[in-house]
């Protein structure tokens, strides 16, 4: 009999949306089991790649990934077109950084018309993220979305605050909408339900879980993800059955480690290979973790994840794929001059030299001492014979008695560590006797209370017993006494014709409409 493995049945599957118009337009989500579980389900449309552009100069950027766009970072219509032609970007997404009240406060008709040209010089979807600002976004994205109306724009960050506004846009001028929530399940779910109530359907609604980079900001991200993609497949919550984005390049490049040099961290090793194999390890992650869209910069890191999603889907080796392509030069450092020096002493050796080293340090500073006045007695008398000079410590007597010393030390301080942890055990078995007791008193108090308590409601119960079988007695006697004279009908009926007689009474009281 063959291997079998056990597959999990799944309760639901992850909505297709379908991003961008025209025959360049692409799909993504459709999953039916969880990431690269390909035994266990399908993944009709594999996950995607978005290369970002910004419609601002960056100031911040560090050279690793700068010298791929150098040329044409102060055209966001370039920058866009390079990442197409030259990259093969599935995707682009213009950062609106400029529109950041904080920073440029550029108008929403300024953004809008970035964004038109931007969209008429690419043939492929196109996502426009704010600047994270509930107001500003608000006003910025329902602009763009009315000058561009049917192109099928994926916009946001939309949070809880700027929905309602955003969302009615979206749905007027046919736009999907990235639905953002800070790391949380319950946030999540509560602003994709908003949406819908507002008119948005599912199928126009990718959602934006907040993304970290490496660190303990990724480890919370991917929980997030997890629990959203487990809560979507194996609970079946269709509120959360759909698929997610990830704005990775962003947040990956503005990591100190990224913009370090190798004279800032020589430790860190070679910046550029550092910073991409940062946003690429931190891609693999969010894939793992369910990402169905992700937002890359550097092209090199793109290249791997696009290695680690073919080799997932299709299979294969993970040695065929090339080692990252260096553009700046190779950086020198010295490891062995970074290194602490080898201790090759072993502990035995270690535990020897201790006493002798205690020694020498106690008499150094008597050595220091003695040494002036020495000298001070050589200038005012002649020195002294030989025969008078003082017989010198025996070095090994003295380590003896250093060592008695010592070890005297050490049984005291061992038997006063033992006397404490006795009185410590003494303590805890009175503490827990005490507890014992106080247990065993307030359970028997409860006991008797209860107890009392029973004996008093059976009281109570006997006296109202006795009392309404008192009252019975009385009513009988009552009743007894009471005669009742029957006269017979004037005119007898049958039992038939009393039915009847019913039956006519009823249906007359019964009003006619």
């Amino acid at each position: 009999m063959g291997f079998e493995i056990t597959k999990e049945s799944y309760a639901g599957s992850i909505k297709e949306i379908t991003l961008g118009s025209g025959k360049n337009a692409i799909t993504v989500g459709g999953e039916t089991s969880y990431p690269f579980y390909l035994f266990e389900g399908d993944t009709p449309n594999r996950p995607k790649i978005a290369m970002e552009i910004w419609d601002m100069k960056p100031e911040d950027w560090p050279e690793a990934a700068l010298v791929h766009f150098k040329d044409v970072v102060s055209d966001p219509v370039a920058w866009a077109k390079k990442c197409v032609d030259k990259f093969g970007a599935e995707a682009i997404v213009l950062q609106l950084k400029s529109v950041d009240p904080n920073d440029k406060n550029a108008s929403p008709a300024d953004a809008a018309a970035t964004v038109k040209k931007v969209l008429a010089a690419i043939n492929v979807p196109l996502i426009v993220w704010g600047c994270a600002n509930p107001a500003k976004d608000e006003e910025v994205l329902k602009k763009v979305a009315e000058e561009c109306q049917g192109k099928n724009l994926i916009i946001g960050p939309v949070e809880e605050k700027n929905h309602k506004g955003v969302g009615a846009a979206a749905l007027g001028y046919g736009h999907t909408i990235i639905s953002s929530s800070a790391i949380d399940v319950n946030l999540a779910k509560q602003c994709n339900i908003l949406l819908e109530n507002l008119g948005v359907p599912t199928n126009k609604i990718i959602m934006d879980p907040t993304t970290s980079g490496l660190g303990y900001g990724l480890e919370y991200t991917y929980s997030v993800m997890e629990r959203l993609r487990m809560a979507a497949l194996s609970q079946g919550d269709d509120k959360l059955q759909l698929p997610m984005i990830n704005n990775l390049g962003n947040e990956v490049w503005k990591c100190k480690e990224a913009k370090q040099t190798a004279k800032d961290a020589p430790t860190l090793g070679d910046p550029e290979r550092r910073a991409i194999l940062m946003e690429a390890v931190g891609a693999v992650c969010y894939l793992l973790s369910g990402s169905d869209i992700l937002i890359m910069r550097h092209p090199e890191a793109i290249r791997l994840v696009k290695s680690f999603i073919d080799l997932g889907l299709k299979g294969g080796m993970a040695t065929d794929v090339a080692a990252i392509k260096k553009e700046l030069k190779d950086v020198d450092i010295d490891y062995a001059s970074l290194a602490p020096a080898a201790d090759l002493k072993i502990e035995e050796e270690k535990k020897a030299a201790a006493p002798k080293t205690a020694a020498a340090k106690k008499a150094a500073p008597a050595a220091k001492k003695a040494a002036p006045a020495k000298k001070a007695a050589s200038a005012v008398a002649p020195a002294a014979p030989k025969a008078a000079v003082a017989p010198a410590v025996d070095p090994a007597a003295q380590a003896k008695a250093e060592a008695e010393a010592k070890a005297a030390v050490e049984i005291a301080a061992k038997a006063k560590a033992e006397a404490d942890v006795k009185a410590k055990a003494a303590a805890e078995v009175k503490a827990k006797a005490d507890a014992e007791a106080k247990v065993k008193a307030d359970a028997e108090a409860a006991k008797k209370a209860e107890a009392e308590d029973r004996a008093k409601r059976d009281a109570e119960e006997n006296e109202i017993r006795l009392k309404r079988a008192a009252e019975r007695e009385k009513h009988a006697v009552e009743r007894k006494k009471t005669s009742i004279t029957v006269t017979a009908a004037a005119t007898q009926m049958t039992q038939q014709e009393k039915m009847i007689d019913s039956l006519m009474r009823i249906h007359r009281r019964i009003p006619l409409y």
